[in-house]
């Protein structure tokens, strides 16, 4: 039997005074007055019998608890009421998903549409012919709430048509993802009544219960609830286009961050990444597919750690920052997840070094190329601490194709800053970037402590200039590789002309090439002449460039591991 020491601490003997006179449910703040002051005459007597009795007894623990035992009533709570489990079943009804915003999103969707097949709904092409229009939304910006708004009040027509002429089925419009998380139960509000449902983003499980809580006797249904543990790697996420030869992977979710003008943390919760294994299992799932690009997708994907295994090792850090990358211990690394996903297939994903089915396109968000702007915007790192990561990276991988993110016109930017900005896309030439006017999020830490006071105009004439150098650095670029041979994969058929075919080259540029030609097909013995089909590697020649897009010619059909086997050795 567990006794308690003879000694016991003031603190401890305050509490069980308490718990032996009082009902802490109906008088907590008694409770918390009476710990805090032990001074008045009874609880002084009383505390003087009980130190006395404790210094000349052997008292277990049983006998403490019980004396002046008082029961201590629960509560008294509303009764939630009962939810008969086949009413979360769709029976048929039709669900429509429109997706904004990031990668993550695209993600987020496809396990929102996983769970709710599990349930018996059907998917619906067009938001006119269907029960239920879910909407994947994003929060970081302004812009991309305004479009949901614009939104919302197109599909409130067929809402209010299907009032008029169906009582039967009824049309209802759910709001899932950030800006879901962001304005929870405010968008009931701010949509005027027209969004019945709303979701965030650590939610999605709980979907077939909010459908059928509004198909019920509720007029709305809410959970916006965050979690430090959800990854939704048990659910297999089932693509909205099955005939897509690229698809992404949802790795980790979350951050950790608190840069400024950032709304993440807030509508995504704290960093949290998935078993190594599943995320494997994913991966071969969409091979058997015939997926044959993956894309490994989270807000930060150099944090990711699975804690259920232990890697002891080195790692290659960059001097000078501080917050973006933060050195975790143990554990499973992004590098090793790379590895082993790099080994499932040798046709999986493009080429980085001596691993020819990695990608070398690598993402790195600037920001601004201001280091007062990048302190103000706590990004942890100096311009000259960026410009050595670029100038490592360039020194180790061959070829390396980079992309980056940046802000217009952030909280206190001199046109000098601004300037700085312009000089690092000079320097660095990226391949890619994008770059938007800055927007005050509420909540962020920009939001409560800076003053958003560069003009709207100004900020809008920084993001077109920003714009146009990159697309003038693209074009000079993309000039340079007409004659030369590249590598492509094709992704479907084009929009514009359909005697066309689209995809991306090695370095994620936009090619175009004809599709009524055939051409040789090397990846099996002899020149048999094949027509070219979506999930194809092409070698093409680069005949006509455009600072987005690229004009070519098809040569054969190839693998990546033949063609770059074929470079290496010429």
């Amino acid at each position: 039997m567990l006794k308690l020491n003879s000694r016991v601490p003031f603190k401890l003997l305050s509490i069980y005074y308490m718990q032996s006179r009082y009902n802490i449910h109906e008088n907590t703040t008694h409770f918390n007055k009476i710990c805090s002051n032990t001074c008045g005459s009874r609880s002084r007597t009383r505390l003087s019998k009980l130190q006395t009795q404790l210094q000349t007894e052997d008292v277990g623990l049983f006998k403490f608890l019980n004396v002046n035992k008082t029961v201590i009533e629960p509560p008294k709570t509303s009764v939630i009421p009962y939810i008969d489990k086949n009413s979360l079943y769709g029976n048929g009804k039709l669900v429509y998903f429109e997706t904004y915003g990031c990668q993550m999103n695209d993600s987020d969707t496809e396990v929102a549409w996983s769970i709710l097949k599990a349930y018996g709904y059907e998917r619906a092409m067009s938001p006119d012919f269907c029960d239920i229009a879910l909407l994947m939304t994003c929060a970081v910006r302004e812009g991309a709430e305004s479009k949901i708004y614009a939104r919302l009040n197109q599909l409130n027509s067929f809402k209010m048509r299907r009032k008029r002429y169906s009582d039967k089925h009824p049309y209802k419009i759910g709001l899932l993802g950030c800006m879901a998380e962001r304005l929870k139960s405010k968008l009931l509000n701010y949509s005027n009544g027209i969004v019945d449902i709303v979701c965030g983003p650590d939610a999605l499980r709980d979907l077939p219960n909010l459908i059928s809580s509004v198909y019920g006797d509720m007029p709305n249904a809410v959970n916006v609830a965050l979690s430090i543990e959800e990854t939704y790697s048990d659910i297999v996420p089932v693509r909205l286009d099955q005939s897509r030869k690229t698809a992404y992977i949802s790795i980790m979710r979350g951050c950790d961050n608190m840069c400024t003008y950032c709304i993440i943390p807030f509508t995504r919760g704290r960093e949290r990444s998935r078993n190594i294994s599943t995320i494997l299992d994913e991966a071969k799932h969409l091979i058997e597919q015939g997926v044959k690009e993956i894309c490994l997708v989270g807000q930060n994907v150099n944090s990711y750690r699975d804690l259920s295994e232990v890697q002891l090792c080195d790692t290659l850090n960059s001097k000078g920052f501080n917050t973006i990358y933060k050195n975790r211990k143990n554990g499973i690394r992004f590098d090793t997840l790379l590895d082993k996903i790099s080994q499932i297939d040798p046709e999986f994903l493009d080429v980085i070094n001596d691993k020819h089915n990695i990608c070398n396109q690598i993402h790195i968000p600037a920001q601004s190329g201001s280091t007062q702007v990048l302190k103000t915007m706590n990004r942890g790192y100096t311009r000259e601490a960026y410009l050595e990561l670029i100038h490592k990276i360039k020194d180790r991988v061959k070829d390396v194709v980079l992309s980056s993110d940046f802000i217009a016109g952030f909280c206190n930017e001199t046109e000098e800053n601004h300037q700085e900005t312009m000089q690092l896309l000079r320097d660095v030439r990226y391949n890619h970037i994008y770059v938007f006017p800055y927007s005050m999020r509420e909540k962020t830490k920009a939001h409560y402590r800076l003053v958003d006071d560069v003009d709207e105009a100004v900020k809008k004439r920084r993001h077109m200039e920003l714009a146009n150098l990159y697309r003038e650095i693209a074009l000079e670029d993309h000039i340079k590789c007409i004659g030369s041979e590249q590598l492509m994969m094709v992704e479907d058929v084009g929009k514009r002309s359909k005697d066309t075919f689209y995809g991306a080259t090695e370095g994620g540029v936009r090619t175009i090439i004809p599709n009524n030609l055939q051409i040789p097909d090397l990846t099996c013995d002899g020149n048999n002449l094949i027509d070219i089909k979506k999930g194809d590697y092409i070698a093409v020649k680069i005949t006509k460039a455009t600072s987005q897009t690229f004009n070519a010619q098809p040569l054969y059909k190839t693998t990546l591991k033949k063609y770059h086997g074929k470079n290496n050795h010429d």
